[in-house]
């Protein structure tokens, strides 16, 4: 396993729009201060479309010298193409990252036959573990039953992040052997309900403790505890929903003072309304002073 809660960092930037590498070892650091047992780099949080390869490399790089002695450094390593996922696979594997995350190609469409024949192409190239990621509000097609069990068939593919709210399909995740992560925070208690092992987190950012005690509240037993405080972390969840990923997040942690930066095209930053609601959001459930 590669940990319970794994933040899908964000990709600081400095105000020129390049990579901030100071910025983000600092936030790396942070985040396993705070309850993270590792980070996904470059994932769709990071801003992965508009990295370059030689940029992804650098933040992979960074996070493993910086933390990697003592947390799990994924490399989101997935596009909607199999040839350059296949080399970004290639390229982190060679910096020593501990597993990579594959989105569902998107945009394509490829039938069930084209996604398994993807994550063998990727899979054949390191021995690490692969995170299957299936987003289908954002890759437009869901990774069926069916196919995961043609995918649980590949020896080093180890675990799904599952983004859908489908119950029934995070258990057959779970009955078919593999770790199941919650793909919305959302989600983390349904699924450890259904076996699943944790989460690939946003709110983690700004609550990674809360959310790491919700997992052990779960597992000690105290199933009403890991309730009541999942109802207090729903508040962040709804201040981190005002604007589409990473935009909302962003923004809260620039009002936390971590100075992350801007985004990129066509990303653009929080609105003065939005960021009103999501400064209202963090001091209503105190991660924030009024």
């Amino acid at each position: 396993m590669l940990g319970e809660v794994l933040t899908a960092i964000v990709t600081p930037f400095t105000r020129e729009g390049t990579v901030d590498i100071g910025r983000f070892r600092a936030l790396a650091r942070y985040l396993v201060d705070r309850g993270s047992d590792g980070v996904v780099v470059a994932g769709t949080t990071g801003e992965c479309p508009t990295l370059t390869d030689e940029e992804r490399a650098a933040l992979i790089a960074a996070a493993l010298e910086e933390i990697g002695d003592r947390a799990t450094v994924i490399a989101g390593t997935g596009t909607y193409s199999t040839a350059h996922s296949v080399h970004l696979t290639e390229a982190a594997h060679a910096l020593g990252v501990h597993g990579v995350l594959v989105v569902t190609p998107y945009y394509n469409k490829p039938p069930p036959r084209g996604i398994v024949a993807h994550f063998e192409a990727i899979a054949a190239v390191t021995d690490r573990p692969v995170v299957v990621y299936n987003i289908p509000q954002r890759s437009v097609i869901n990774i069926e039953p069916e196919t995961i069990a043609h995918l649980a068939e590949i020896p080093n593919v180890t675990a799904v992040k599952q983004a859908t709210t489908d119950v029934a399909q995070a258990r057959s995740i779970v009955e078919l052997g593999l770790d199941l992560y919650a793909g919305n925070d959302d989600l983390l208690l349904p699924f450890l309900e259904v076996g699943g092992v944790g989460v690939i987190s946003v709110f983690s950012h700004v609550v990674g403790p809360q959310v790491k005690e919700l997992v052990r509240l779960y597992r000690s037993g105290d199933e009403e505890g890991a309730r009541r405080l999942n109802d207090r972390l729903m508040l962040v969840n709804a201040a981190l929903g005002v604007a589409t990923n990473p935009i909302a997040v962003k923004a809260a942690l620039n009002l936390l003072g971590h100075e992350v930066g801007g985004l990129r095209l066509p990303l653009v930053e929080a609105t003065d309304d939005e960021v009103a609601l999501i400064r209202a959001g963090l001091e209503e459930s105190n991660v924030l002073r009024r």
